[in-house]
């Protein structure tokens, strides 16, 4: 029979998990509350999800925001696609780490110093604050981390691949559309990814560049805080909570079905 072994790892993993998500636990279970505070519960009631479905504007945030972290993401990730296949084909390493090091910038600035700046420049340049300079804020500091997403699979990549292709008679884009870029295609997902997270969860850079027009979730989430959390948004964040939840689950699956394709195929 095996013992039961007492680690103290395990119980440091426990007491992360339970910083991390007891937080998000309470604002669900209250989020069911029929009374109007954080308080105390009064009640099981579905009201405020009745509220937060019959909150035209806080429907039109959430849309903005949705719309925002799709575009951003996908025009992201595509310069930051072709700028990892250019980075790749550097020769120099003085120039190349010098603009592999220019790209972290962005990831390693404080958000403030990034908002500040971004609102300095379309301001130089009379860009009119709202939905496009938020666009073009996401977009700039969303292109970095897919670099670094795309970047290592193509160092990944076996070179006698292309060698292969161009011996066979491919050309420059033949051999992008059918060795490179299903070599990197993991690489561009997760760039992709990352970077709706990184949209979705902004609010520091979005704070700085949204006007008077227009909002995002986080910032109108930090506006109503100040006058005091109402339940509708412990309904929204629960919300939100389940879809993530749910695409996680599926990317799990999807990631799951694709490698157990590629043993059989291997086989």
């Amino acid at each position: 029979m095996s013992k039961f072994r007492f680690k103290w790892s395990n119980v440091y993993l426990l007491i992360v998990f339970l910083i991390l998500y007891a937080p998000i636990a309470f604002l669900i279970f209250y989020s069911f509350n029929s009374g109007t505070t954080m308080d105390h519960f009064d009640g099981f009631t579905l009201q405020h999800y009745g509220e937060l479905l019959a909150d035209s504007r806080l429907i039109a945030i959430v849309l903005n925001t949705l719309l925002i972290a799709l575009l951003s993401a996908l025009l992201a990730t595509t310069i930051g696609t072709m700028g990892a296949l250019w980075i790749d084909r550097l020769s120099r390493p003085f120039f190349k780490n010098t603009v592999l090091s220019l790209n972290n910038i962005l990831i390693v600035s404080p958000d403030v110093i990034i908002g500040a700046s971004f609102l300095i420049f379309f301001t130089m340049l009379h860009v009119p604050l709202g939905f496009s300079s938020v666009l073009l804020s996401h977009i700039a500091f969303s292109i970095p981390i897919v670099v670094l997403m795309v970047l290592p699979r193509l160092r990944e990549m076996n070179r006698s691949m292309l060698d292969a292709a161009a011996d066979l008679g491919a050309n420059r884009r033949q051999i992008f559309s059918s060795v490179i870029l299903p070599f990197i295609t993991p690489g561009i997902f997760s760039g992709f990814f990352m970077a709706l997270t990184y949209s979705l969860d902004d609010f520091a850079v979005t704070f700085f560049v949204t006007g008077n027009g227009f909002s995002t979730l986080s910032v109108e989430i930090y506006s109503r805080a100040r006058q005091g959390i109402s339940l509708e948004i412990n309904a929204l964040s629960a919300l939100m909570f389940i879809v993530t939840l749910i695409m996680i689950v599926g990317y799990y699956f999807v990631q799951q079905s694709a490698s157990r394709r590629r043993r059989r195929e291997a086989r």
